[in-house]
């Protein structure tokens, strides 16, 4: 519940409700006014942010512009963030509060994304935060935003409950009270609505979508999302765990450190049959690690071959003839399938010749584990409306002083592809800028730094007579999105 605490698409969508970021995303993928009415870059080093007049703090406590300065140096602070939102600032030189309403940030370099990366960092006060501990936020003490929505209770695990904030500063939301629960079987999820127990879940069952959509009781809302699920590969070490040979005994090399032997395991996967038939459609097989709806990304990129014969060769050719054993993990219940992709995977990598057992993991301890480095290769997803920001995330050379590459989790490597994103990520022109990303996009690509599998669907489903969901592209769950139904509206 800390909104510091882990860069997480759940928590971030939740939080959202009781907390805002000065600037934000709308489901168009456009950058909008939250708190902040207006923004402009001075120059190549300079922003300047203007915060609405009158916002309080659920309390009452003014937001003044130190607050802003406070949310910024706080995000590194945080302990034991297992995805932490310091990234978000690495530029920042300077943050000067011109007045109670006005913030002028110096970088120290150009960033062209500054205002795309400030949608991810929701504000909090000096005055009540400063001390404040992810343990607060947890026990509710410390829940107190500018949001819509008030906090009233969280049970870990089990459910959170909010309340209208009468004196919100934006639109009167038409909610008076809220409640999310989380159900972890997506079985349970479409019970509960199908019982009218609940109004929407999010998460529905691929093969849930079509049934539900012929029922005149539900209706299902659903957009093509930012995300990516891909599988990370260890390059790095010389010895991985959960690799053997075919005898389980150790071997001397870490077979992934070679780019012919991911490409093998890459062209092993049926992308096109995993999205036909364990998403029923939902979804697109990936050719690169940014969605479509991803600004950056490589125009026109070929698909990725499924080439069984191929793959085989390749093994051949990198030492691995009769290939080798292999443990590949991922988080339970992280989307809908999850478990049954893996398996889909693992049993094409099997017909190459690498023998894959799969192992999912409860979420939080799947997470903690492969930031610990525990794994040989693993499955997860990231969303991104930029495909320098992916990129910037994930692949970029992982380093805590400059916060580049947090989610990193395998500490893959590519100086070349840092250069190339570096420049993108400084170059103000768009078009030159969109080109260098898609430059750095391809050197990850053709490295096979991580294998990308599919862009899922975002879906969500509802009581048609109840309530009707704006669908988000970034998958975010909360009452903001969510109206009252209207007998006129459609799906």
């Amino acid at each position: 519940m800390d909104p510091h605490f882990h860069r997480a698409n759940s928590n971030n969508a939740i939080l959202r409700q009781v907390f805002d970021p000065m600037v934000d995303f709308d489901n168009s993928g456009r950058i909008v006014p939250r708190l902040a009415e207006s923004w402009r870059a001075v120059d190549d080093l300079t922003w300047e942010f203007r915060l609405r007049e009158g916002i309080r703090f659920h309390d009452g406590t003014p937001l003044r512009a130190e607050d802003v300065a406070f949310s910024f140096a706080r995000l590194p602070l945080v302990p034991n963030s297992p995805g932490s939102f310091a990234s978000t600032v690495r530029t920042v030189k300077s943050v000067d509060v011109v007045d109670d309403r006005t913030i002028r940030i110096t970088t120290s370099e150009p960033t062209p994304f500054l205002d795309a990366e400030l949608t991810a960092i929701m504000i909090l006060s000096r005055q009540l935060h400063e001390n404040s501990s992810t343990a607060d936020f947890n026990n509710g003490r410390a829940m107190i935003g500018t949001g819509a929505y008030r906090h009233v209770s969280y049970e870990q695990g089990n459910r959170l409950e909010v309340e209208r904030n009468p004196g919100f500063w934006g639109e009167t939301v038409p909610w008076d009270r809220v409640q999310i629960r989380f159900v972890g079987s997506p079985g349970a999820r479409v019970a509960a609505l199908l019982s009218g127990d609940v109004d929407l879940i999010d998460g529905v069952p691929t093969q849930d979508v079509g049934r539900l959509n012929r029922d005149s009781r539900t209706a299902v809302f659903s957009t093509e999302s930012n995300g990516t699920a891909y599988l990370f590969p260890d390059t790095v070490r010389d010895q991985a765990p959960f690799i053997t040979d075919r005898d389980g005994k150790p071997l001397e090399r870490n077979p992934l450190r070679d780019v012919r032997v991911r490409r093998a395991l890459s062209m092993s996967m049926n992308r096109q049959g995993i999205v036909d038939r364990l998403l029923a459609g939902q979804g697109r097989s990936a050719e690169q690690f940014a969605s479509p709806v991803a600004i950056g990304r490589i125009p026109d990129r070929p698909p990725i071959p499924y080439d069984v014969a191929q793959a085989r060769a390749l093994l051949a050719e990198a030492g691995y003839p009769e290939g080798f054993r292999m443990t590949i993990h991922g988080p339970n219940g992280w989307f809908p399938g999850d478990g049954e992709v893996l398996q889909a995977i693992a049993q094409g990598f099997s017909r190459i010749g690498v023998e894959t057992r799969v192992e999912v993991l409860p979420t939080a301890t799947f997470f903690s584990r492969a930031t610990n480095r525990d794994f040989a290769m693993f499955m997860t997803t990231y969303a991104s409306n930029l495909a320098a920001i992916t990129l910037q995330q994930v692949i970029a050379t992982r380093n805590p002083e400059t916060r580049m590459g947090p989610f990193n989790r395998q500490h893959y490597s590519n100086p070349r592809m840092d250069r190339t994103l570096l420049e993108a990520m400084q170059t103000m022109d768009e078009t030159r800028r969109n080109a260098l990303t898609a430059d750095a996009m391809g050197i990850a690509m053709d490295d096979v730094a991580v294998i990308p599998i599919f862009y899922p669907k975002a879906i969500w489903a509802g009581l048609r007579a109840r309530v009707h969901y704006d669908a988000s592209p970034s998958w975010y769950t909360n009452a903001l999105f969510a109206t009252p139904a209207k007998a006129d509206r459609s799906n």
